[in-house]
């Protein structure tokens, strides 16, 4: 057995022995010539920006796809959060949004980055949030979907603002003061009391356009549909005829803002106001 072993030991140092010196006369033959190499800005030479979307998000992707100009890159990340959308639920992913926003181009450095939850970033408060972007992104500039919106209702010229919301109706207190604070009259608030993530996202286009319409008031100066996960951006035009004021959704908002902070101007005719004018 011994003498066996040894057999077969010295047989696969031949094969190994042959396979190094058939390698090395490969690499002396095929070993590549120098070439030129011309680098240029890539697809995305414009900018670059990161969203932290929460674990169940289905929504915003889409929108942001549809409404990113010619190159400007847009990444994502996404952040641990149980489906049912509550101030305890939105509270305690605080620590998974900086641990999220590292995943993002890796070694490599955006423009913007966002924490992409309206309600969370209200509940959680955007001062937390931004140092949890810079924990991740420490170059990049950071912002939240609700500091993209007011920045957006600031921009129209705005501050007496109608709310409508797919949120629970403990949400949406916190919202309503978190915007009060930062020194905007919210003249109404409703939600439609829709406790899951995944069953905002099926909210039909026609339902929001009837409950928007229903939420708008008289004193109003604009119309706010809140949350990343309704399509709203499927009916701003549409909507604003109707109301004959500016409509703000979450997501029209947030890729506004970080396009700004990029240094991106670009403007478009098919999502209100903001875009157009701003």
């Amino acid at each position: 057995m011994i003498i066996a072993w040894e057999n077969n030991s010295m047989e696969m140092r031949e094969k190994f022995a042959d396979f190094a010196n058939q390698t090395r006369m490969l690499y002396t033959v095929n070993r590549s010539r120098p070439v030129k190499i011309e680098f240029d800005g890539g697809r995305h030479a414009r900018a670059k920006i990161g969203f932290v979307l929460l674990a169940m998000e289905q929504t915003i992707e889409g929108d942001m796809f549809r409404l990113c100009p010619p190159g400007v890159g847009i990444h994502f990340s996404r952040a641990p959060m149980a489906n049912r959308v509550s101030v305890a639920t939105l509270g305690a992913m605080a620590v998974g949004v900086g641990d999220a926003a590292a995943l993002l181009l890796p070694e490599e450095d955006l423009d913007v980055v966002c924490y992409a939850c309206t309600s969370g970033s209200v509940v959680i408060g955007e001062e937390r949030i931004f140092a949890e972007l810079r924990r991740g992104k420490p170059n990049a500039k950071t912002t939240s979907l609700i500091s993209s919106v007011m920045r957006a209702l600031e921009a129209l010229g705005t501050r007496r603002i109608a709310v409508a919301t797919p949120y629970l109706a403990e949400v949406n207190a916190i919202e309503q003061a978190y915007m009060k604070a930062r020194g905007f009259e919210i003249v109404n608030i409703q939600g439609l009391a829709i406790e899951h993530d995944t069953d905002m996202a099926r909210v039909t286009p026609r339902t929001l356009v009837e409950f928007a319409q229903s939420v708008d008031h008289p004193q109003a100066e604009a119309l706010f549909i809140s949350c990343g996960a309704l399509r709203s951006i499927d009916i701003i035009a549409d909507l604003e005829v109707k109301l004959g004021k500016p409509v703000v959704t979450s997501n029209q908002a947030m890729m506004w803002d970080c396009l700004r902070l990029a240094g991106i101007a670009d403007r478009r005719n098919d999502c209100g106001r903001l875009f157009m004018d701003h």
